[in-house]
């Protein structure tokens, strides 16, 4: 299992429902800034998935896009709903991967005419290979709701721009024609996580579309009779598939140095961490000669007053995360606050301040990271005592 989680954005709550489906064990995830996900476990699998709604639009996608890349440190980069289709060849329920990403919008006007200036996108190669084998395989079939027959898999661009496309007639829909001829699809938020992704460093991601509509005025009988929905559930089912070839494949991809070594070059490993639970990482490093000081001075490091109030951040970061409930929190305060006052009344205190904090480490047992940290406040205290 790989320790980088998937992060999948959808625009409607719709959505975003037929993608919580194929999760199991979630939990809210909550971010400083209002927005909620929700991590999970894909069902059936060993990938974990960090899912967010962006809502409608290029703008708030790109946002949030740069929130969960951010906060989650994804390997890739999902975004899975509806879109119409732009020709007769693609019908409803069918799913639409996106090979490229078209921007539509830009343009300038000028006295002959509007003159499109595009900006584009295109699939990285891995997920791209990944999707077209499970469209060979059929294997993304599995996570379709049971009886529904297959639907048809295309790969081709898709159009995103910021207008609800309803007509096959319409200027809008005569110049999308006309200046993207080859797009599949329309839809209002790919190209704002496309943009996301690559400023990124080019983080792998993928657009997965099932066809509620035909873009050609039908929209309100093609929802009416329920296909949203449908095409919501058919583009969650791949996308799920998707995401966990996408965590298999981090999963086994060579350490660093593994090549150098098969081919005789430098035989010394790459060094390889990874930083989990709001872990915080001071350095990473490869070799060292002499000693090392970081941060702070060694004394610092053993004064378990100090180290207690570290906890206490600590632990506010770990009920934000809900890895802690708040009678627990509760209850480690006051332990926390008694272990400060028998320290400070010197060596007489620090018996039954040890004995605090082992109550405490007791409290903490089920988040390692922070039973840990009350273990070294306790060989602190041993130290000095």
């Amino acid at each position: 299992m790989t320790h980088r989680p998937i992060a999948i954005l959808t625009a409607l709550d719709l959505e975003y429902q037929a993608v919580r489906k194929h999760l199991a064990n979630v939990r809210t995830y909550r971010h400083p800034a209002g927005t909620r996900f929700e991590v999970g476990m894909l069902a059936g699998g060993h990938c974990q998935v960090a899912l967010g709604l962006a809502g409608k639009g290029n703008q708030p996608a790109a946002v949030l896009a740069e929130r969960a890349i951010t906060e989650f440190s994804p390997s890739s980069l999902l975004f899975v709903g509806v879109a119409g289709a732009l020709w007769p060849a693609i019908a409803l329920g069918d799913v639409v991967v996106a090979t490229h990403v078209y921007a539509y919008h830009g343009g300038t006007s000028e006295d002959d005419g509007f003159k499109a200036r595009p900006r584009v996108w295109e699939m990285p190669h891995e997920p791209d290979q990944i999707a077209r084998h499970l469209y060979r395989s059929e294997l993304w079939a599995r996570r379709l709701p049971r009886g529904v027959a297959v639907p048809k898999v295309h790969f081709g661009p898709i159009a995103a721009g910021e207008v609800v496309q309803d007509s096959a007639v319409s200027e809008h829909a005569r110049w999308v024609r006309q200046t993207y001829n080859d797009a599949l699809a329309i839809e209002m938020e790919a190209a704002g996580v496309a943009q996301a992704a690559h400023l990124n460093r080019s983080l792998p991601m993928a657009v997965v579309r099932g066809i509620s509509d035909r873009a050609d005025g039908t929209k309100a009988t093609s929802d009416g009779s329920g296909w949203q929905p449908k095409a919501a559930a058919y583009a969650a089912a791949f996308a799920a598939a998707l995401a966990q070839e996408l965590a298999q494949e981090e999963h086994h991809r060579e350490p660093d140095g593994a090549f150098e070594q098969r081919r005789g070059g430098p035989t010394v490993a790459g060094v390889r961490n990874v930083a989990r639970d709001h872990a915080r990482v001071g350095a990473q490093i490869g070799h060292v000669h002499g000693n090392v000081t970081i941060g702070q001075s060694p004394g610092a490091a053993l004064d378990p007053l100090a180290q207690l109030a570290e906890l206490r951040h600590r632990l506010t970061a770990a009920l934000k995360a809900e890895m802690v409930d708040e009678v627990t929190v509760a209850a480690a305060e006051d332990e926390i606050a008694l272990a400060e006052s028998l320290l400070d009344a010197g060596e007489h205190g620090s018996g039954t301040a040890l004995i605090a904090l082992k109550r405490l480490r007791g409290l903490l047992a089920d988040v390692s990271a922070l039973a840990s940290h009350v273990s070294s406040i306790i060989a602190a205290v041993h130290r000095t005592s």
